[in-house]
């Protein structure tokens, strides 16, 4: 709302912004800032078209000389990205200076810093269908006439550049890349590839198995094209998780692993990542491990059709009938914490939210949640079919979030209908003793 406003006051500011857009001082100040901006953009291009040709070397001249800290950190980078089949690397400066972010004060007395804000575009060749994109918040130094960069650290906070960058991101930067996280082992599976830091070659070879495992099961529950083929990721940590994965640490613990991307919609969209924690993935047995991986490879099955009007309750009810539609266990036994609640008489009145999935919540009710999306996809292929069940699926993501019409043009009910029709099926299957 604008209080006071008078047509005859705006005209002449429109009048004085343009005529003082013209004055030569402005004209020679914006014609020097386009000029820094293009050098600035010229350094990340060299650095670019460094890791493309795999040239230490060039990369390394891109590099602050003086920032030793950061430097041996970028060795290792570059070490890391020479071992990845990448076909696209690219920077683009969206912003420098404030408008990027503010950098620590350094008393006026070192060398001219600047800070930049770039969009990093990268394409790791047969599991990206397209380029992934990251926000790099970068500290270019000039010295004796030539622009560096000399961190990656100011603009997420800690301000040390030494590019140790523990912890999960404040939001003022994108994902954190495991690349940077330290010294990286490849291991290349027939349908996956694998990346981890601080875990032995061994632990990461039986990661690939285990997604070249779970490949074909996911790819049974979902029979619709995809690419067939993963990345994982393996971080040494938690909170090396978290920093890949954008929150706090504590929203993963217990969280055998995740699955993250660009989901939605784009036959184009890039691929997803699945990232195991270490702290629970390697508890589990051969048999729970499986079940683990199979859910987060459907989740990249499903990746192009699955949008915000997607609900969880199906993503990840979905996911997990795949993991499970071979395994020979009880319901009750799939659904222990729902069983209980049912037979104490609580059977749930209502699906679960979008929020009721949130890893920050309680931890038994995220657990219920998962059981009765599990419960709900189960029950609509026994009595309407497989086909019926990723139809609705793909229906979903194209709702734009009401799911009532597509229920009843895919499985001839509305959502009311299907509701009571999951309670009766969660109080039949788990309601024995």
């Amino acid at each position: 709302m604008t209080r006071g406003w008078r047509r005859t006051s705006a005209v002449p500011a429109v009048l004085v912004a343009v005529l003082l857009a013209f004055q030569p001082g402005c004209v020679e100040r914006d014609r020097d800032g386009a000029a820094e901006r293009g050098l600035l953009q010229a350094v990340l291009d060299r650095q670019a078209e460094a890791v493309l040709t795999g040239d230490r070397e060039a990369y390394l001249a891109t590099v602050d000389p003086r920032a030793d800290g950061y430097r041996d950190a970028q060795r290792t980078v570059f070490g890391n990205l020479a071992r990845l089949p990448i076909d696209h690397w690219s920077y683009r400066v969206t912003a420098t200076g404030e408008d990027a972010f503010p950098l620590p004060a350094d008393g006026g007395t070192g060398p001219r810093r600047i800070a930049v804000r770039a969009e990093l575009r990268y394409r790791i060749e047969g599991y990206d269908p397209a380029p992934v994109r990251d926000v790099e918040y970068l500290t270019l130094t000039e010295r004796e006439g030539r622009w560096y960069v000399s961190s990656d650290g100011d603009g997420d906070g800690d301000g040390d550049g030494d590019g140790d960058r523990d912890g999960a991101s404040d939001g003022r930067r994108g994902t954190r890349q495991l690349w940077e996280q330290g010294e990286m082992t490849v291991v290349r599976g027939e349908r996956s590839l694998v990346l981890g830091v601080g875990r032995p070659e061994f632990d990461l070879r039986a990661l690939a198995d285990d997604a070249d495992r779970a490949v074909p099961g996911a790819g049974e529950a979902w029979p619709r094209p995809w690419p067939r083929r993963v990345l994982v990721q393996a971080p040494a940590t938690l909170e090396r998780m978290a920093g890949l994965l954008g929150g706090p640490p504590s929203s993963y613990r217990g969280i055998a692993a995740v699955t993250t991307g660009e989901a939605g919609g784009r036959s184009a969209a890039p691929a997803e990542r699945i990232v195991v924690n270490p702290e629970a993935y390697w508890l589990l047995g051969e048999e729970g491990r499986r079940i683990v991986m199979t859910h987060e490879v459907t989740h990249v099955a499903t990746r192009e059709h699955t949008t915000e009007s997607t609900p969880l309750w199906l993503s990840e009810g979905f996911a997990d009938w795949a993991a499970y539609r071979e395994v020979d266990r009880s319901p009750a036994r799939i659904a222990p914490l729902l069983t209980d609640a049912v037979r104490d008489g609580e059977v749930p009145r209502r699906l679960p939210t979008d929020e009721e999935f949130a890893f920050a919540g309680d931890a038994d009710r995220l657990a219920r949640s998962y059981e009765s999306g599990w419960l709900l996809c189960r029950m609509v292929a026994q009595r309407w079919g497989e086909e019926k069940l990723v139809e609705l699926y793909l229906a979903a993501g194209e709702s734009g979030g009401d799911m009532d019409p597509v229920v009843r043009e895919v499985l001839g009910t509305g959502m009311d209908g299907l509701t009571e029709s999951w309670r009766e099926y969660v109080r039949r299957e788990l309601g024995g003793r």
